[in-house]
């Protein structure tokens, strides 16, 4: 049998190490997606080795709280991907419209933008009022910058273009109060989310939702990850619910996918049968 490079060995201990110590579980990300990641985190943080990044995290939390925006993906735009969220706006939001209420699930929200992005849109809809966005990542600190809704505003220039091309009804500038380098979204939008802590590694179903939108997150999980997070996902949509994932995913090889047909194939929305 090969043996194991001593690399791989050391992150498989820093991984648990961050487990026992934090309770983040990371040990069934993908692999080569970590191995970027905590490269980059060794010359941030000045460690010759993982070994030496594993000593540190273990005695230094604060340390380990700046690690997370290494091991963590926080990439995100308003309307990411503009088709996705007009295939929303046409074809999911005639189904939504037909629930008295309506709850929908941002998993890994990163820092909100995608929130904001169903806020608008459910709000140009008239189903704001109605509704309630759950909007959860693991990174606290991305979770709070999502929650203040304050962002640079050069760049809302790219903000606007997708938000017209997703199929928006108005004016961006509607939505959001322009201040010297920083934008702020209206206290409406944020009336309507709600920001919290959950992760897909270890946390279950939180509530009944007609729409989960779980973009870009698969893709960093290794098979035996993304089957336990689109299982969280099922249990958590109604019969009949929509699920939306990201243009590079699908659930064609998931343990799960009998559970769901594809909607709209191209903009990979998914509905719970």
């Amino acid at each position: 049998m090969k043996a194991r490079p001593h690399t791989d060995i050391e992150l498989g201990l820093l991984l648990d190490a961050i487990f026992q110590k934090y309770h983040y579980d990371f040990r069934n990300y993908a692999l080569a997606s970590l191995k970027r990641r905590i490269s980059s985190a060794l010359i941030h943080f000045s460690c010759e080795s993982i070994s030496r990044l594993q000593e540190r995290v273990l005695r230094e939390p604060q340390l380990f709280n700046e690690l997370l925006r290494f091991l963590t993906v926080q990439v995100s735009d308003l309307f990411r991907d503009p088709s996705y969220f007009r295939s929303l706006r046409d074809q999911v939001v005639p189904y939504l419209r037909t629930y008295p209420s309506l709850k929908v699930w941002v998993a890994g929200c990163a820092t909100g933008e995608e929130a904001y992005s169903l806020a608008i849109l459910l709000a140009e809809e008239g189903l704001l009022e109605r509704s309630l966005i759950y909007a959860t990542d693991i990174n606290p600190d991305s979770l709070r910058t999502a929650e203040e809704g304050i962002y640079d505003v050069e760049r809302f220039k790219r903000f606007s273009e997708n938000y017209l091309l997703a199929g928006g009804r108005a004016s961006l500038s509607n939505y959001y109060t322009a201040r010297y380098s920083s934008a702020v979204f209206d206290r409406t939008l944020k009336k309507a989310i709600l920001f919290s802590d959950h992760s897909l590694a270890t946390d279950n179903a939180f509530a009944e939702i007609e729409l989960a939108s779980c973009r870009n997150v698969l893709i960093y999980f290794e098979r035996e990850l993304q089957d336990r997070a689109v299982g969280v996902l099922r249990d958590s949509l109604r019969r009949k619910g929509f699920l939306g994932l990201g243009l590079k995913e699908t659930l064609r090889f998931s343990a799960h996918a009998a559970a769901f047909s594809e909607f709209v194939r191209e903009d990979r929305i998914y509905q719970r049968v």
